[in-house]
């Protein structure tokens, strides 16, 4: 039943003006109640609300202003009203507006040191997370019947078999332009039989593992950070931890394993297809024959050229998945979030697959093995 609200103006004996209300204090009772207030002129300081009904927050809301505006108090008020009347007093209070910087050098400045500071949490975000990859995998080590063989090899189909046609193509067609631009640089020194020495090195030793890092890392990495950040949102995680089983050990190891192990040998494939692109054009466009070609690449190509690409590729296998992994982990809010994790996880690991291969580069020539 609705009871319509009402107020009456009260002074008690110590001279203190009051307005007791009376009624339900609901958006269906309040009728011409709001009204009445803002033509009411008195000096009330207390607005007694004892003998209310049911308060709903449009209710709380005419309350809390009409005290606000006569810099009165409310008594009389229950828990629920209590409450309410809390509520609506915070929604009032003016949000935080951010100052916007006049000066566009500042807010240059401010956005790198942003950026700069977001680089280098998510950078010992990274090692933090390495750190608990790397117990994981020792205590696997001592309990190995732990590992989960058959999620294992459903990541090698999917980081290496069925990548097997796109690394293909793409390598082919590296090594055909490898062959077709070192031969128009080189015919200007009568050098074209060098284009020999720049095929098989340059892939075997950068190009074949760097390029196929990198089409892993927007293949396989970008799936690693969309999957397990899907299952972040859906709280299959948290799921996984209250049952007992470590995520970690479930989700990350193997992936990083698949990552690791496949990765050589897509960049030894990936070498080899791209040596067979640049034999074709050299063969087409220089007149090398195979036969010629292929010995020619024995004789000027050092096994050390090998041994670097294989050195270089699971380790490359290991950031891109650790990244993926790292990024999947950090999703939480919503499906946008997914979009955004994903990204970073790519763009992160061919960053990082690029910074170290720099290094390696430079390691190796210190080494000696150029």
């Amino acid at each position: 039943m609705t009871i319509p609200s009402d107020f009456s103006e009260e002074t008690t004996e110590d001279g203190v003006a009051t307005l007791r209300f009376s009624g339900n204090l609901s958006i269906a009772s309040l009728e011409d109640l709001p009204e009445r207030l803002r033509a009411y002129d008195g000096g009330a300081t207390q607005l007694d609300i004892s003998e209310t009904g049911y308060v709903d927050t449009v209710g709380a809301w005419l309350i809390y202003r009409t005290a606000r505006d006569m810099g009165a108090e409310i008594t009389g008020a229950d828990d629920e009203a209590q409450r309410l009347i809390a509520a609506v007093s915070a929604a009032d209070e003016p949000a935080e507006v951010r100052p916007v910087l006049p000066n566009p050098v500042i807010r240059v400045l401010g956005e790198i040191g942003e950026a700069t500071t977001t680089a280098f949490k998510t950078m010992a975000g990274l090692v933090g997370f390495f750190g608990a990859v790397t117990a994981a995998s020792f205590s696997l080590l001592r309990h190995p019947g732990r590992i989960r063989w058959h999620a294992v090899i459903q990541r090698f189909d999917v980081v290496g078999v069925r990548a097997l046609g796109i690394v293909g193509l793409m390598s082919f067609l590296i090594g055909l332009v490898i062959a077709q631009q070192g031969a128009v640089q080189l015919r200007q020194f009568g050098a074209e039989v060098f284009t020999v020495n720049l095929v098989g090195r340059l892939t075997l030793r950068e190009l074949g593992v760097l390029m196929t890092a990198i089409m892993v890392a927007g293949r396989s990495g970008s799936a690693f950070a969309a999957q397990i950040g899907t299952m972040k949102l859906t709280e299959e995680i948290d799921a996984m931890r209250t049952i007992g089983v470590s995520p970690v050990e479930a989700l990350v190891i193997p992936r990083m394993m698949a990552a690791v192990l496949m990765l050589p040998l897509l960049g030894f494939y990936a070498s080899v297809v791209a040596i067979i692109g640049g034999g074709l054009l050299s063969w087409v466009a220089l007149d090398i024959p195979p036969a010629t070609f292929f010995a020619r690449i024995r004789e000027v190509v050092p096994i050390t050229d090998v041994y670097i690409g294989l050195v270089k590729a699971p380790v490359f296998g290991a950031i891109i998945a650790l990244s993926g992994c790292y990024q999947g982990m950090q999703v939480e809010g919503n499906a946008e979030e997914v979009g955004k994790r994903t990204t970073a996880a790519v763009v992160q690991a061919i960053f990082l697959v690029i910074v170290l291969d720099a290094f390696f580069a430079v390691f190796f020539s210190w080494i000696g093995w150029n």
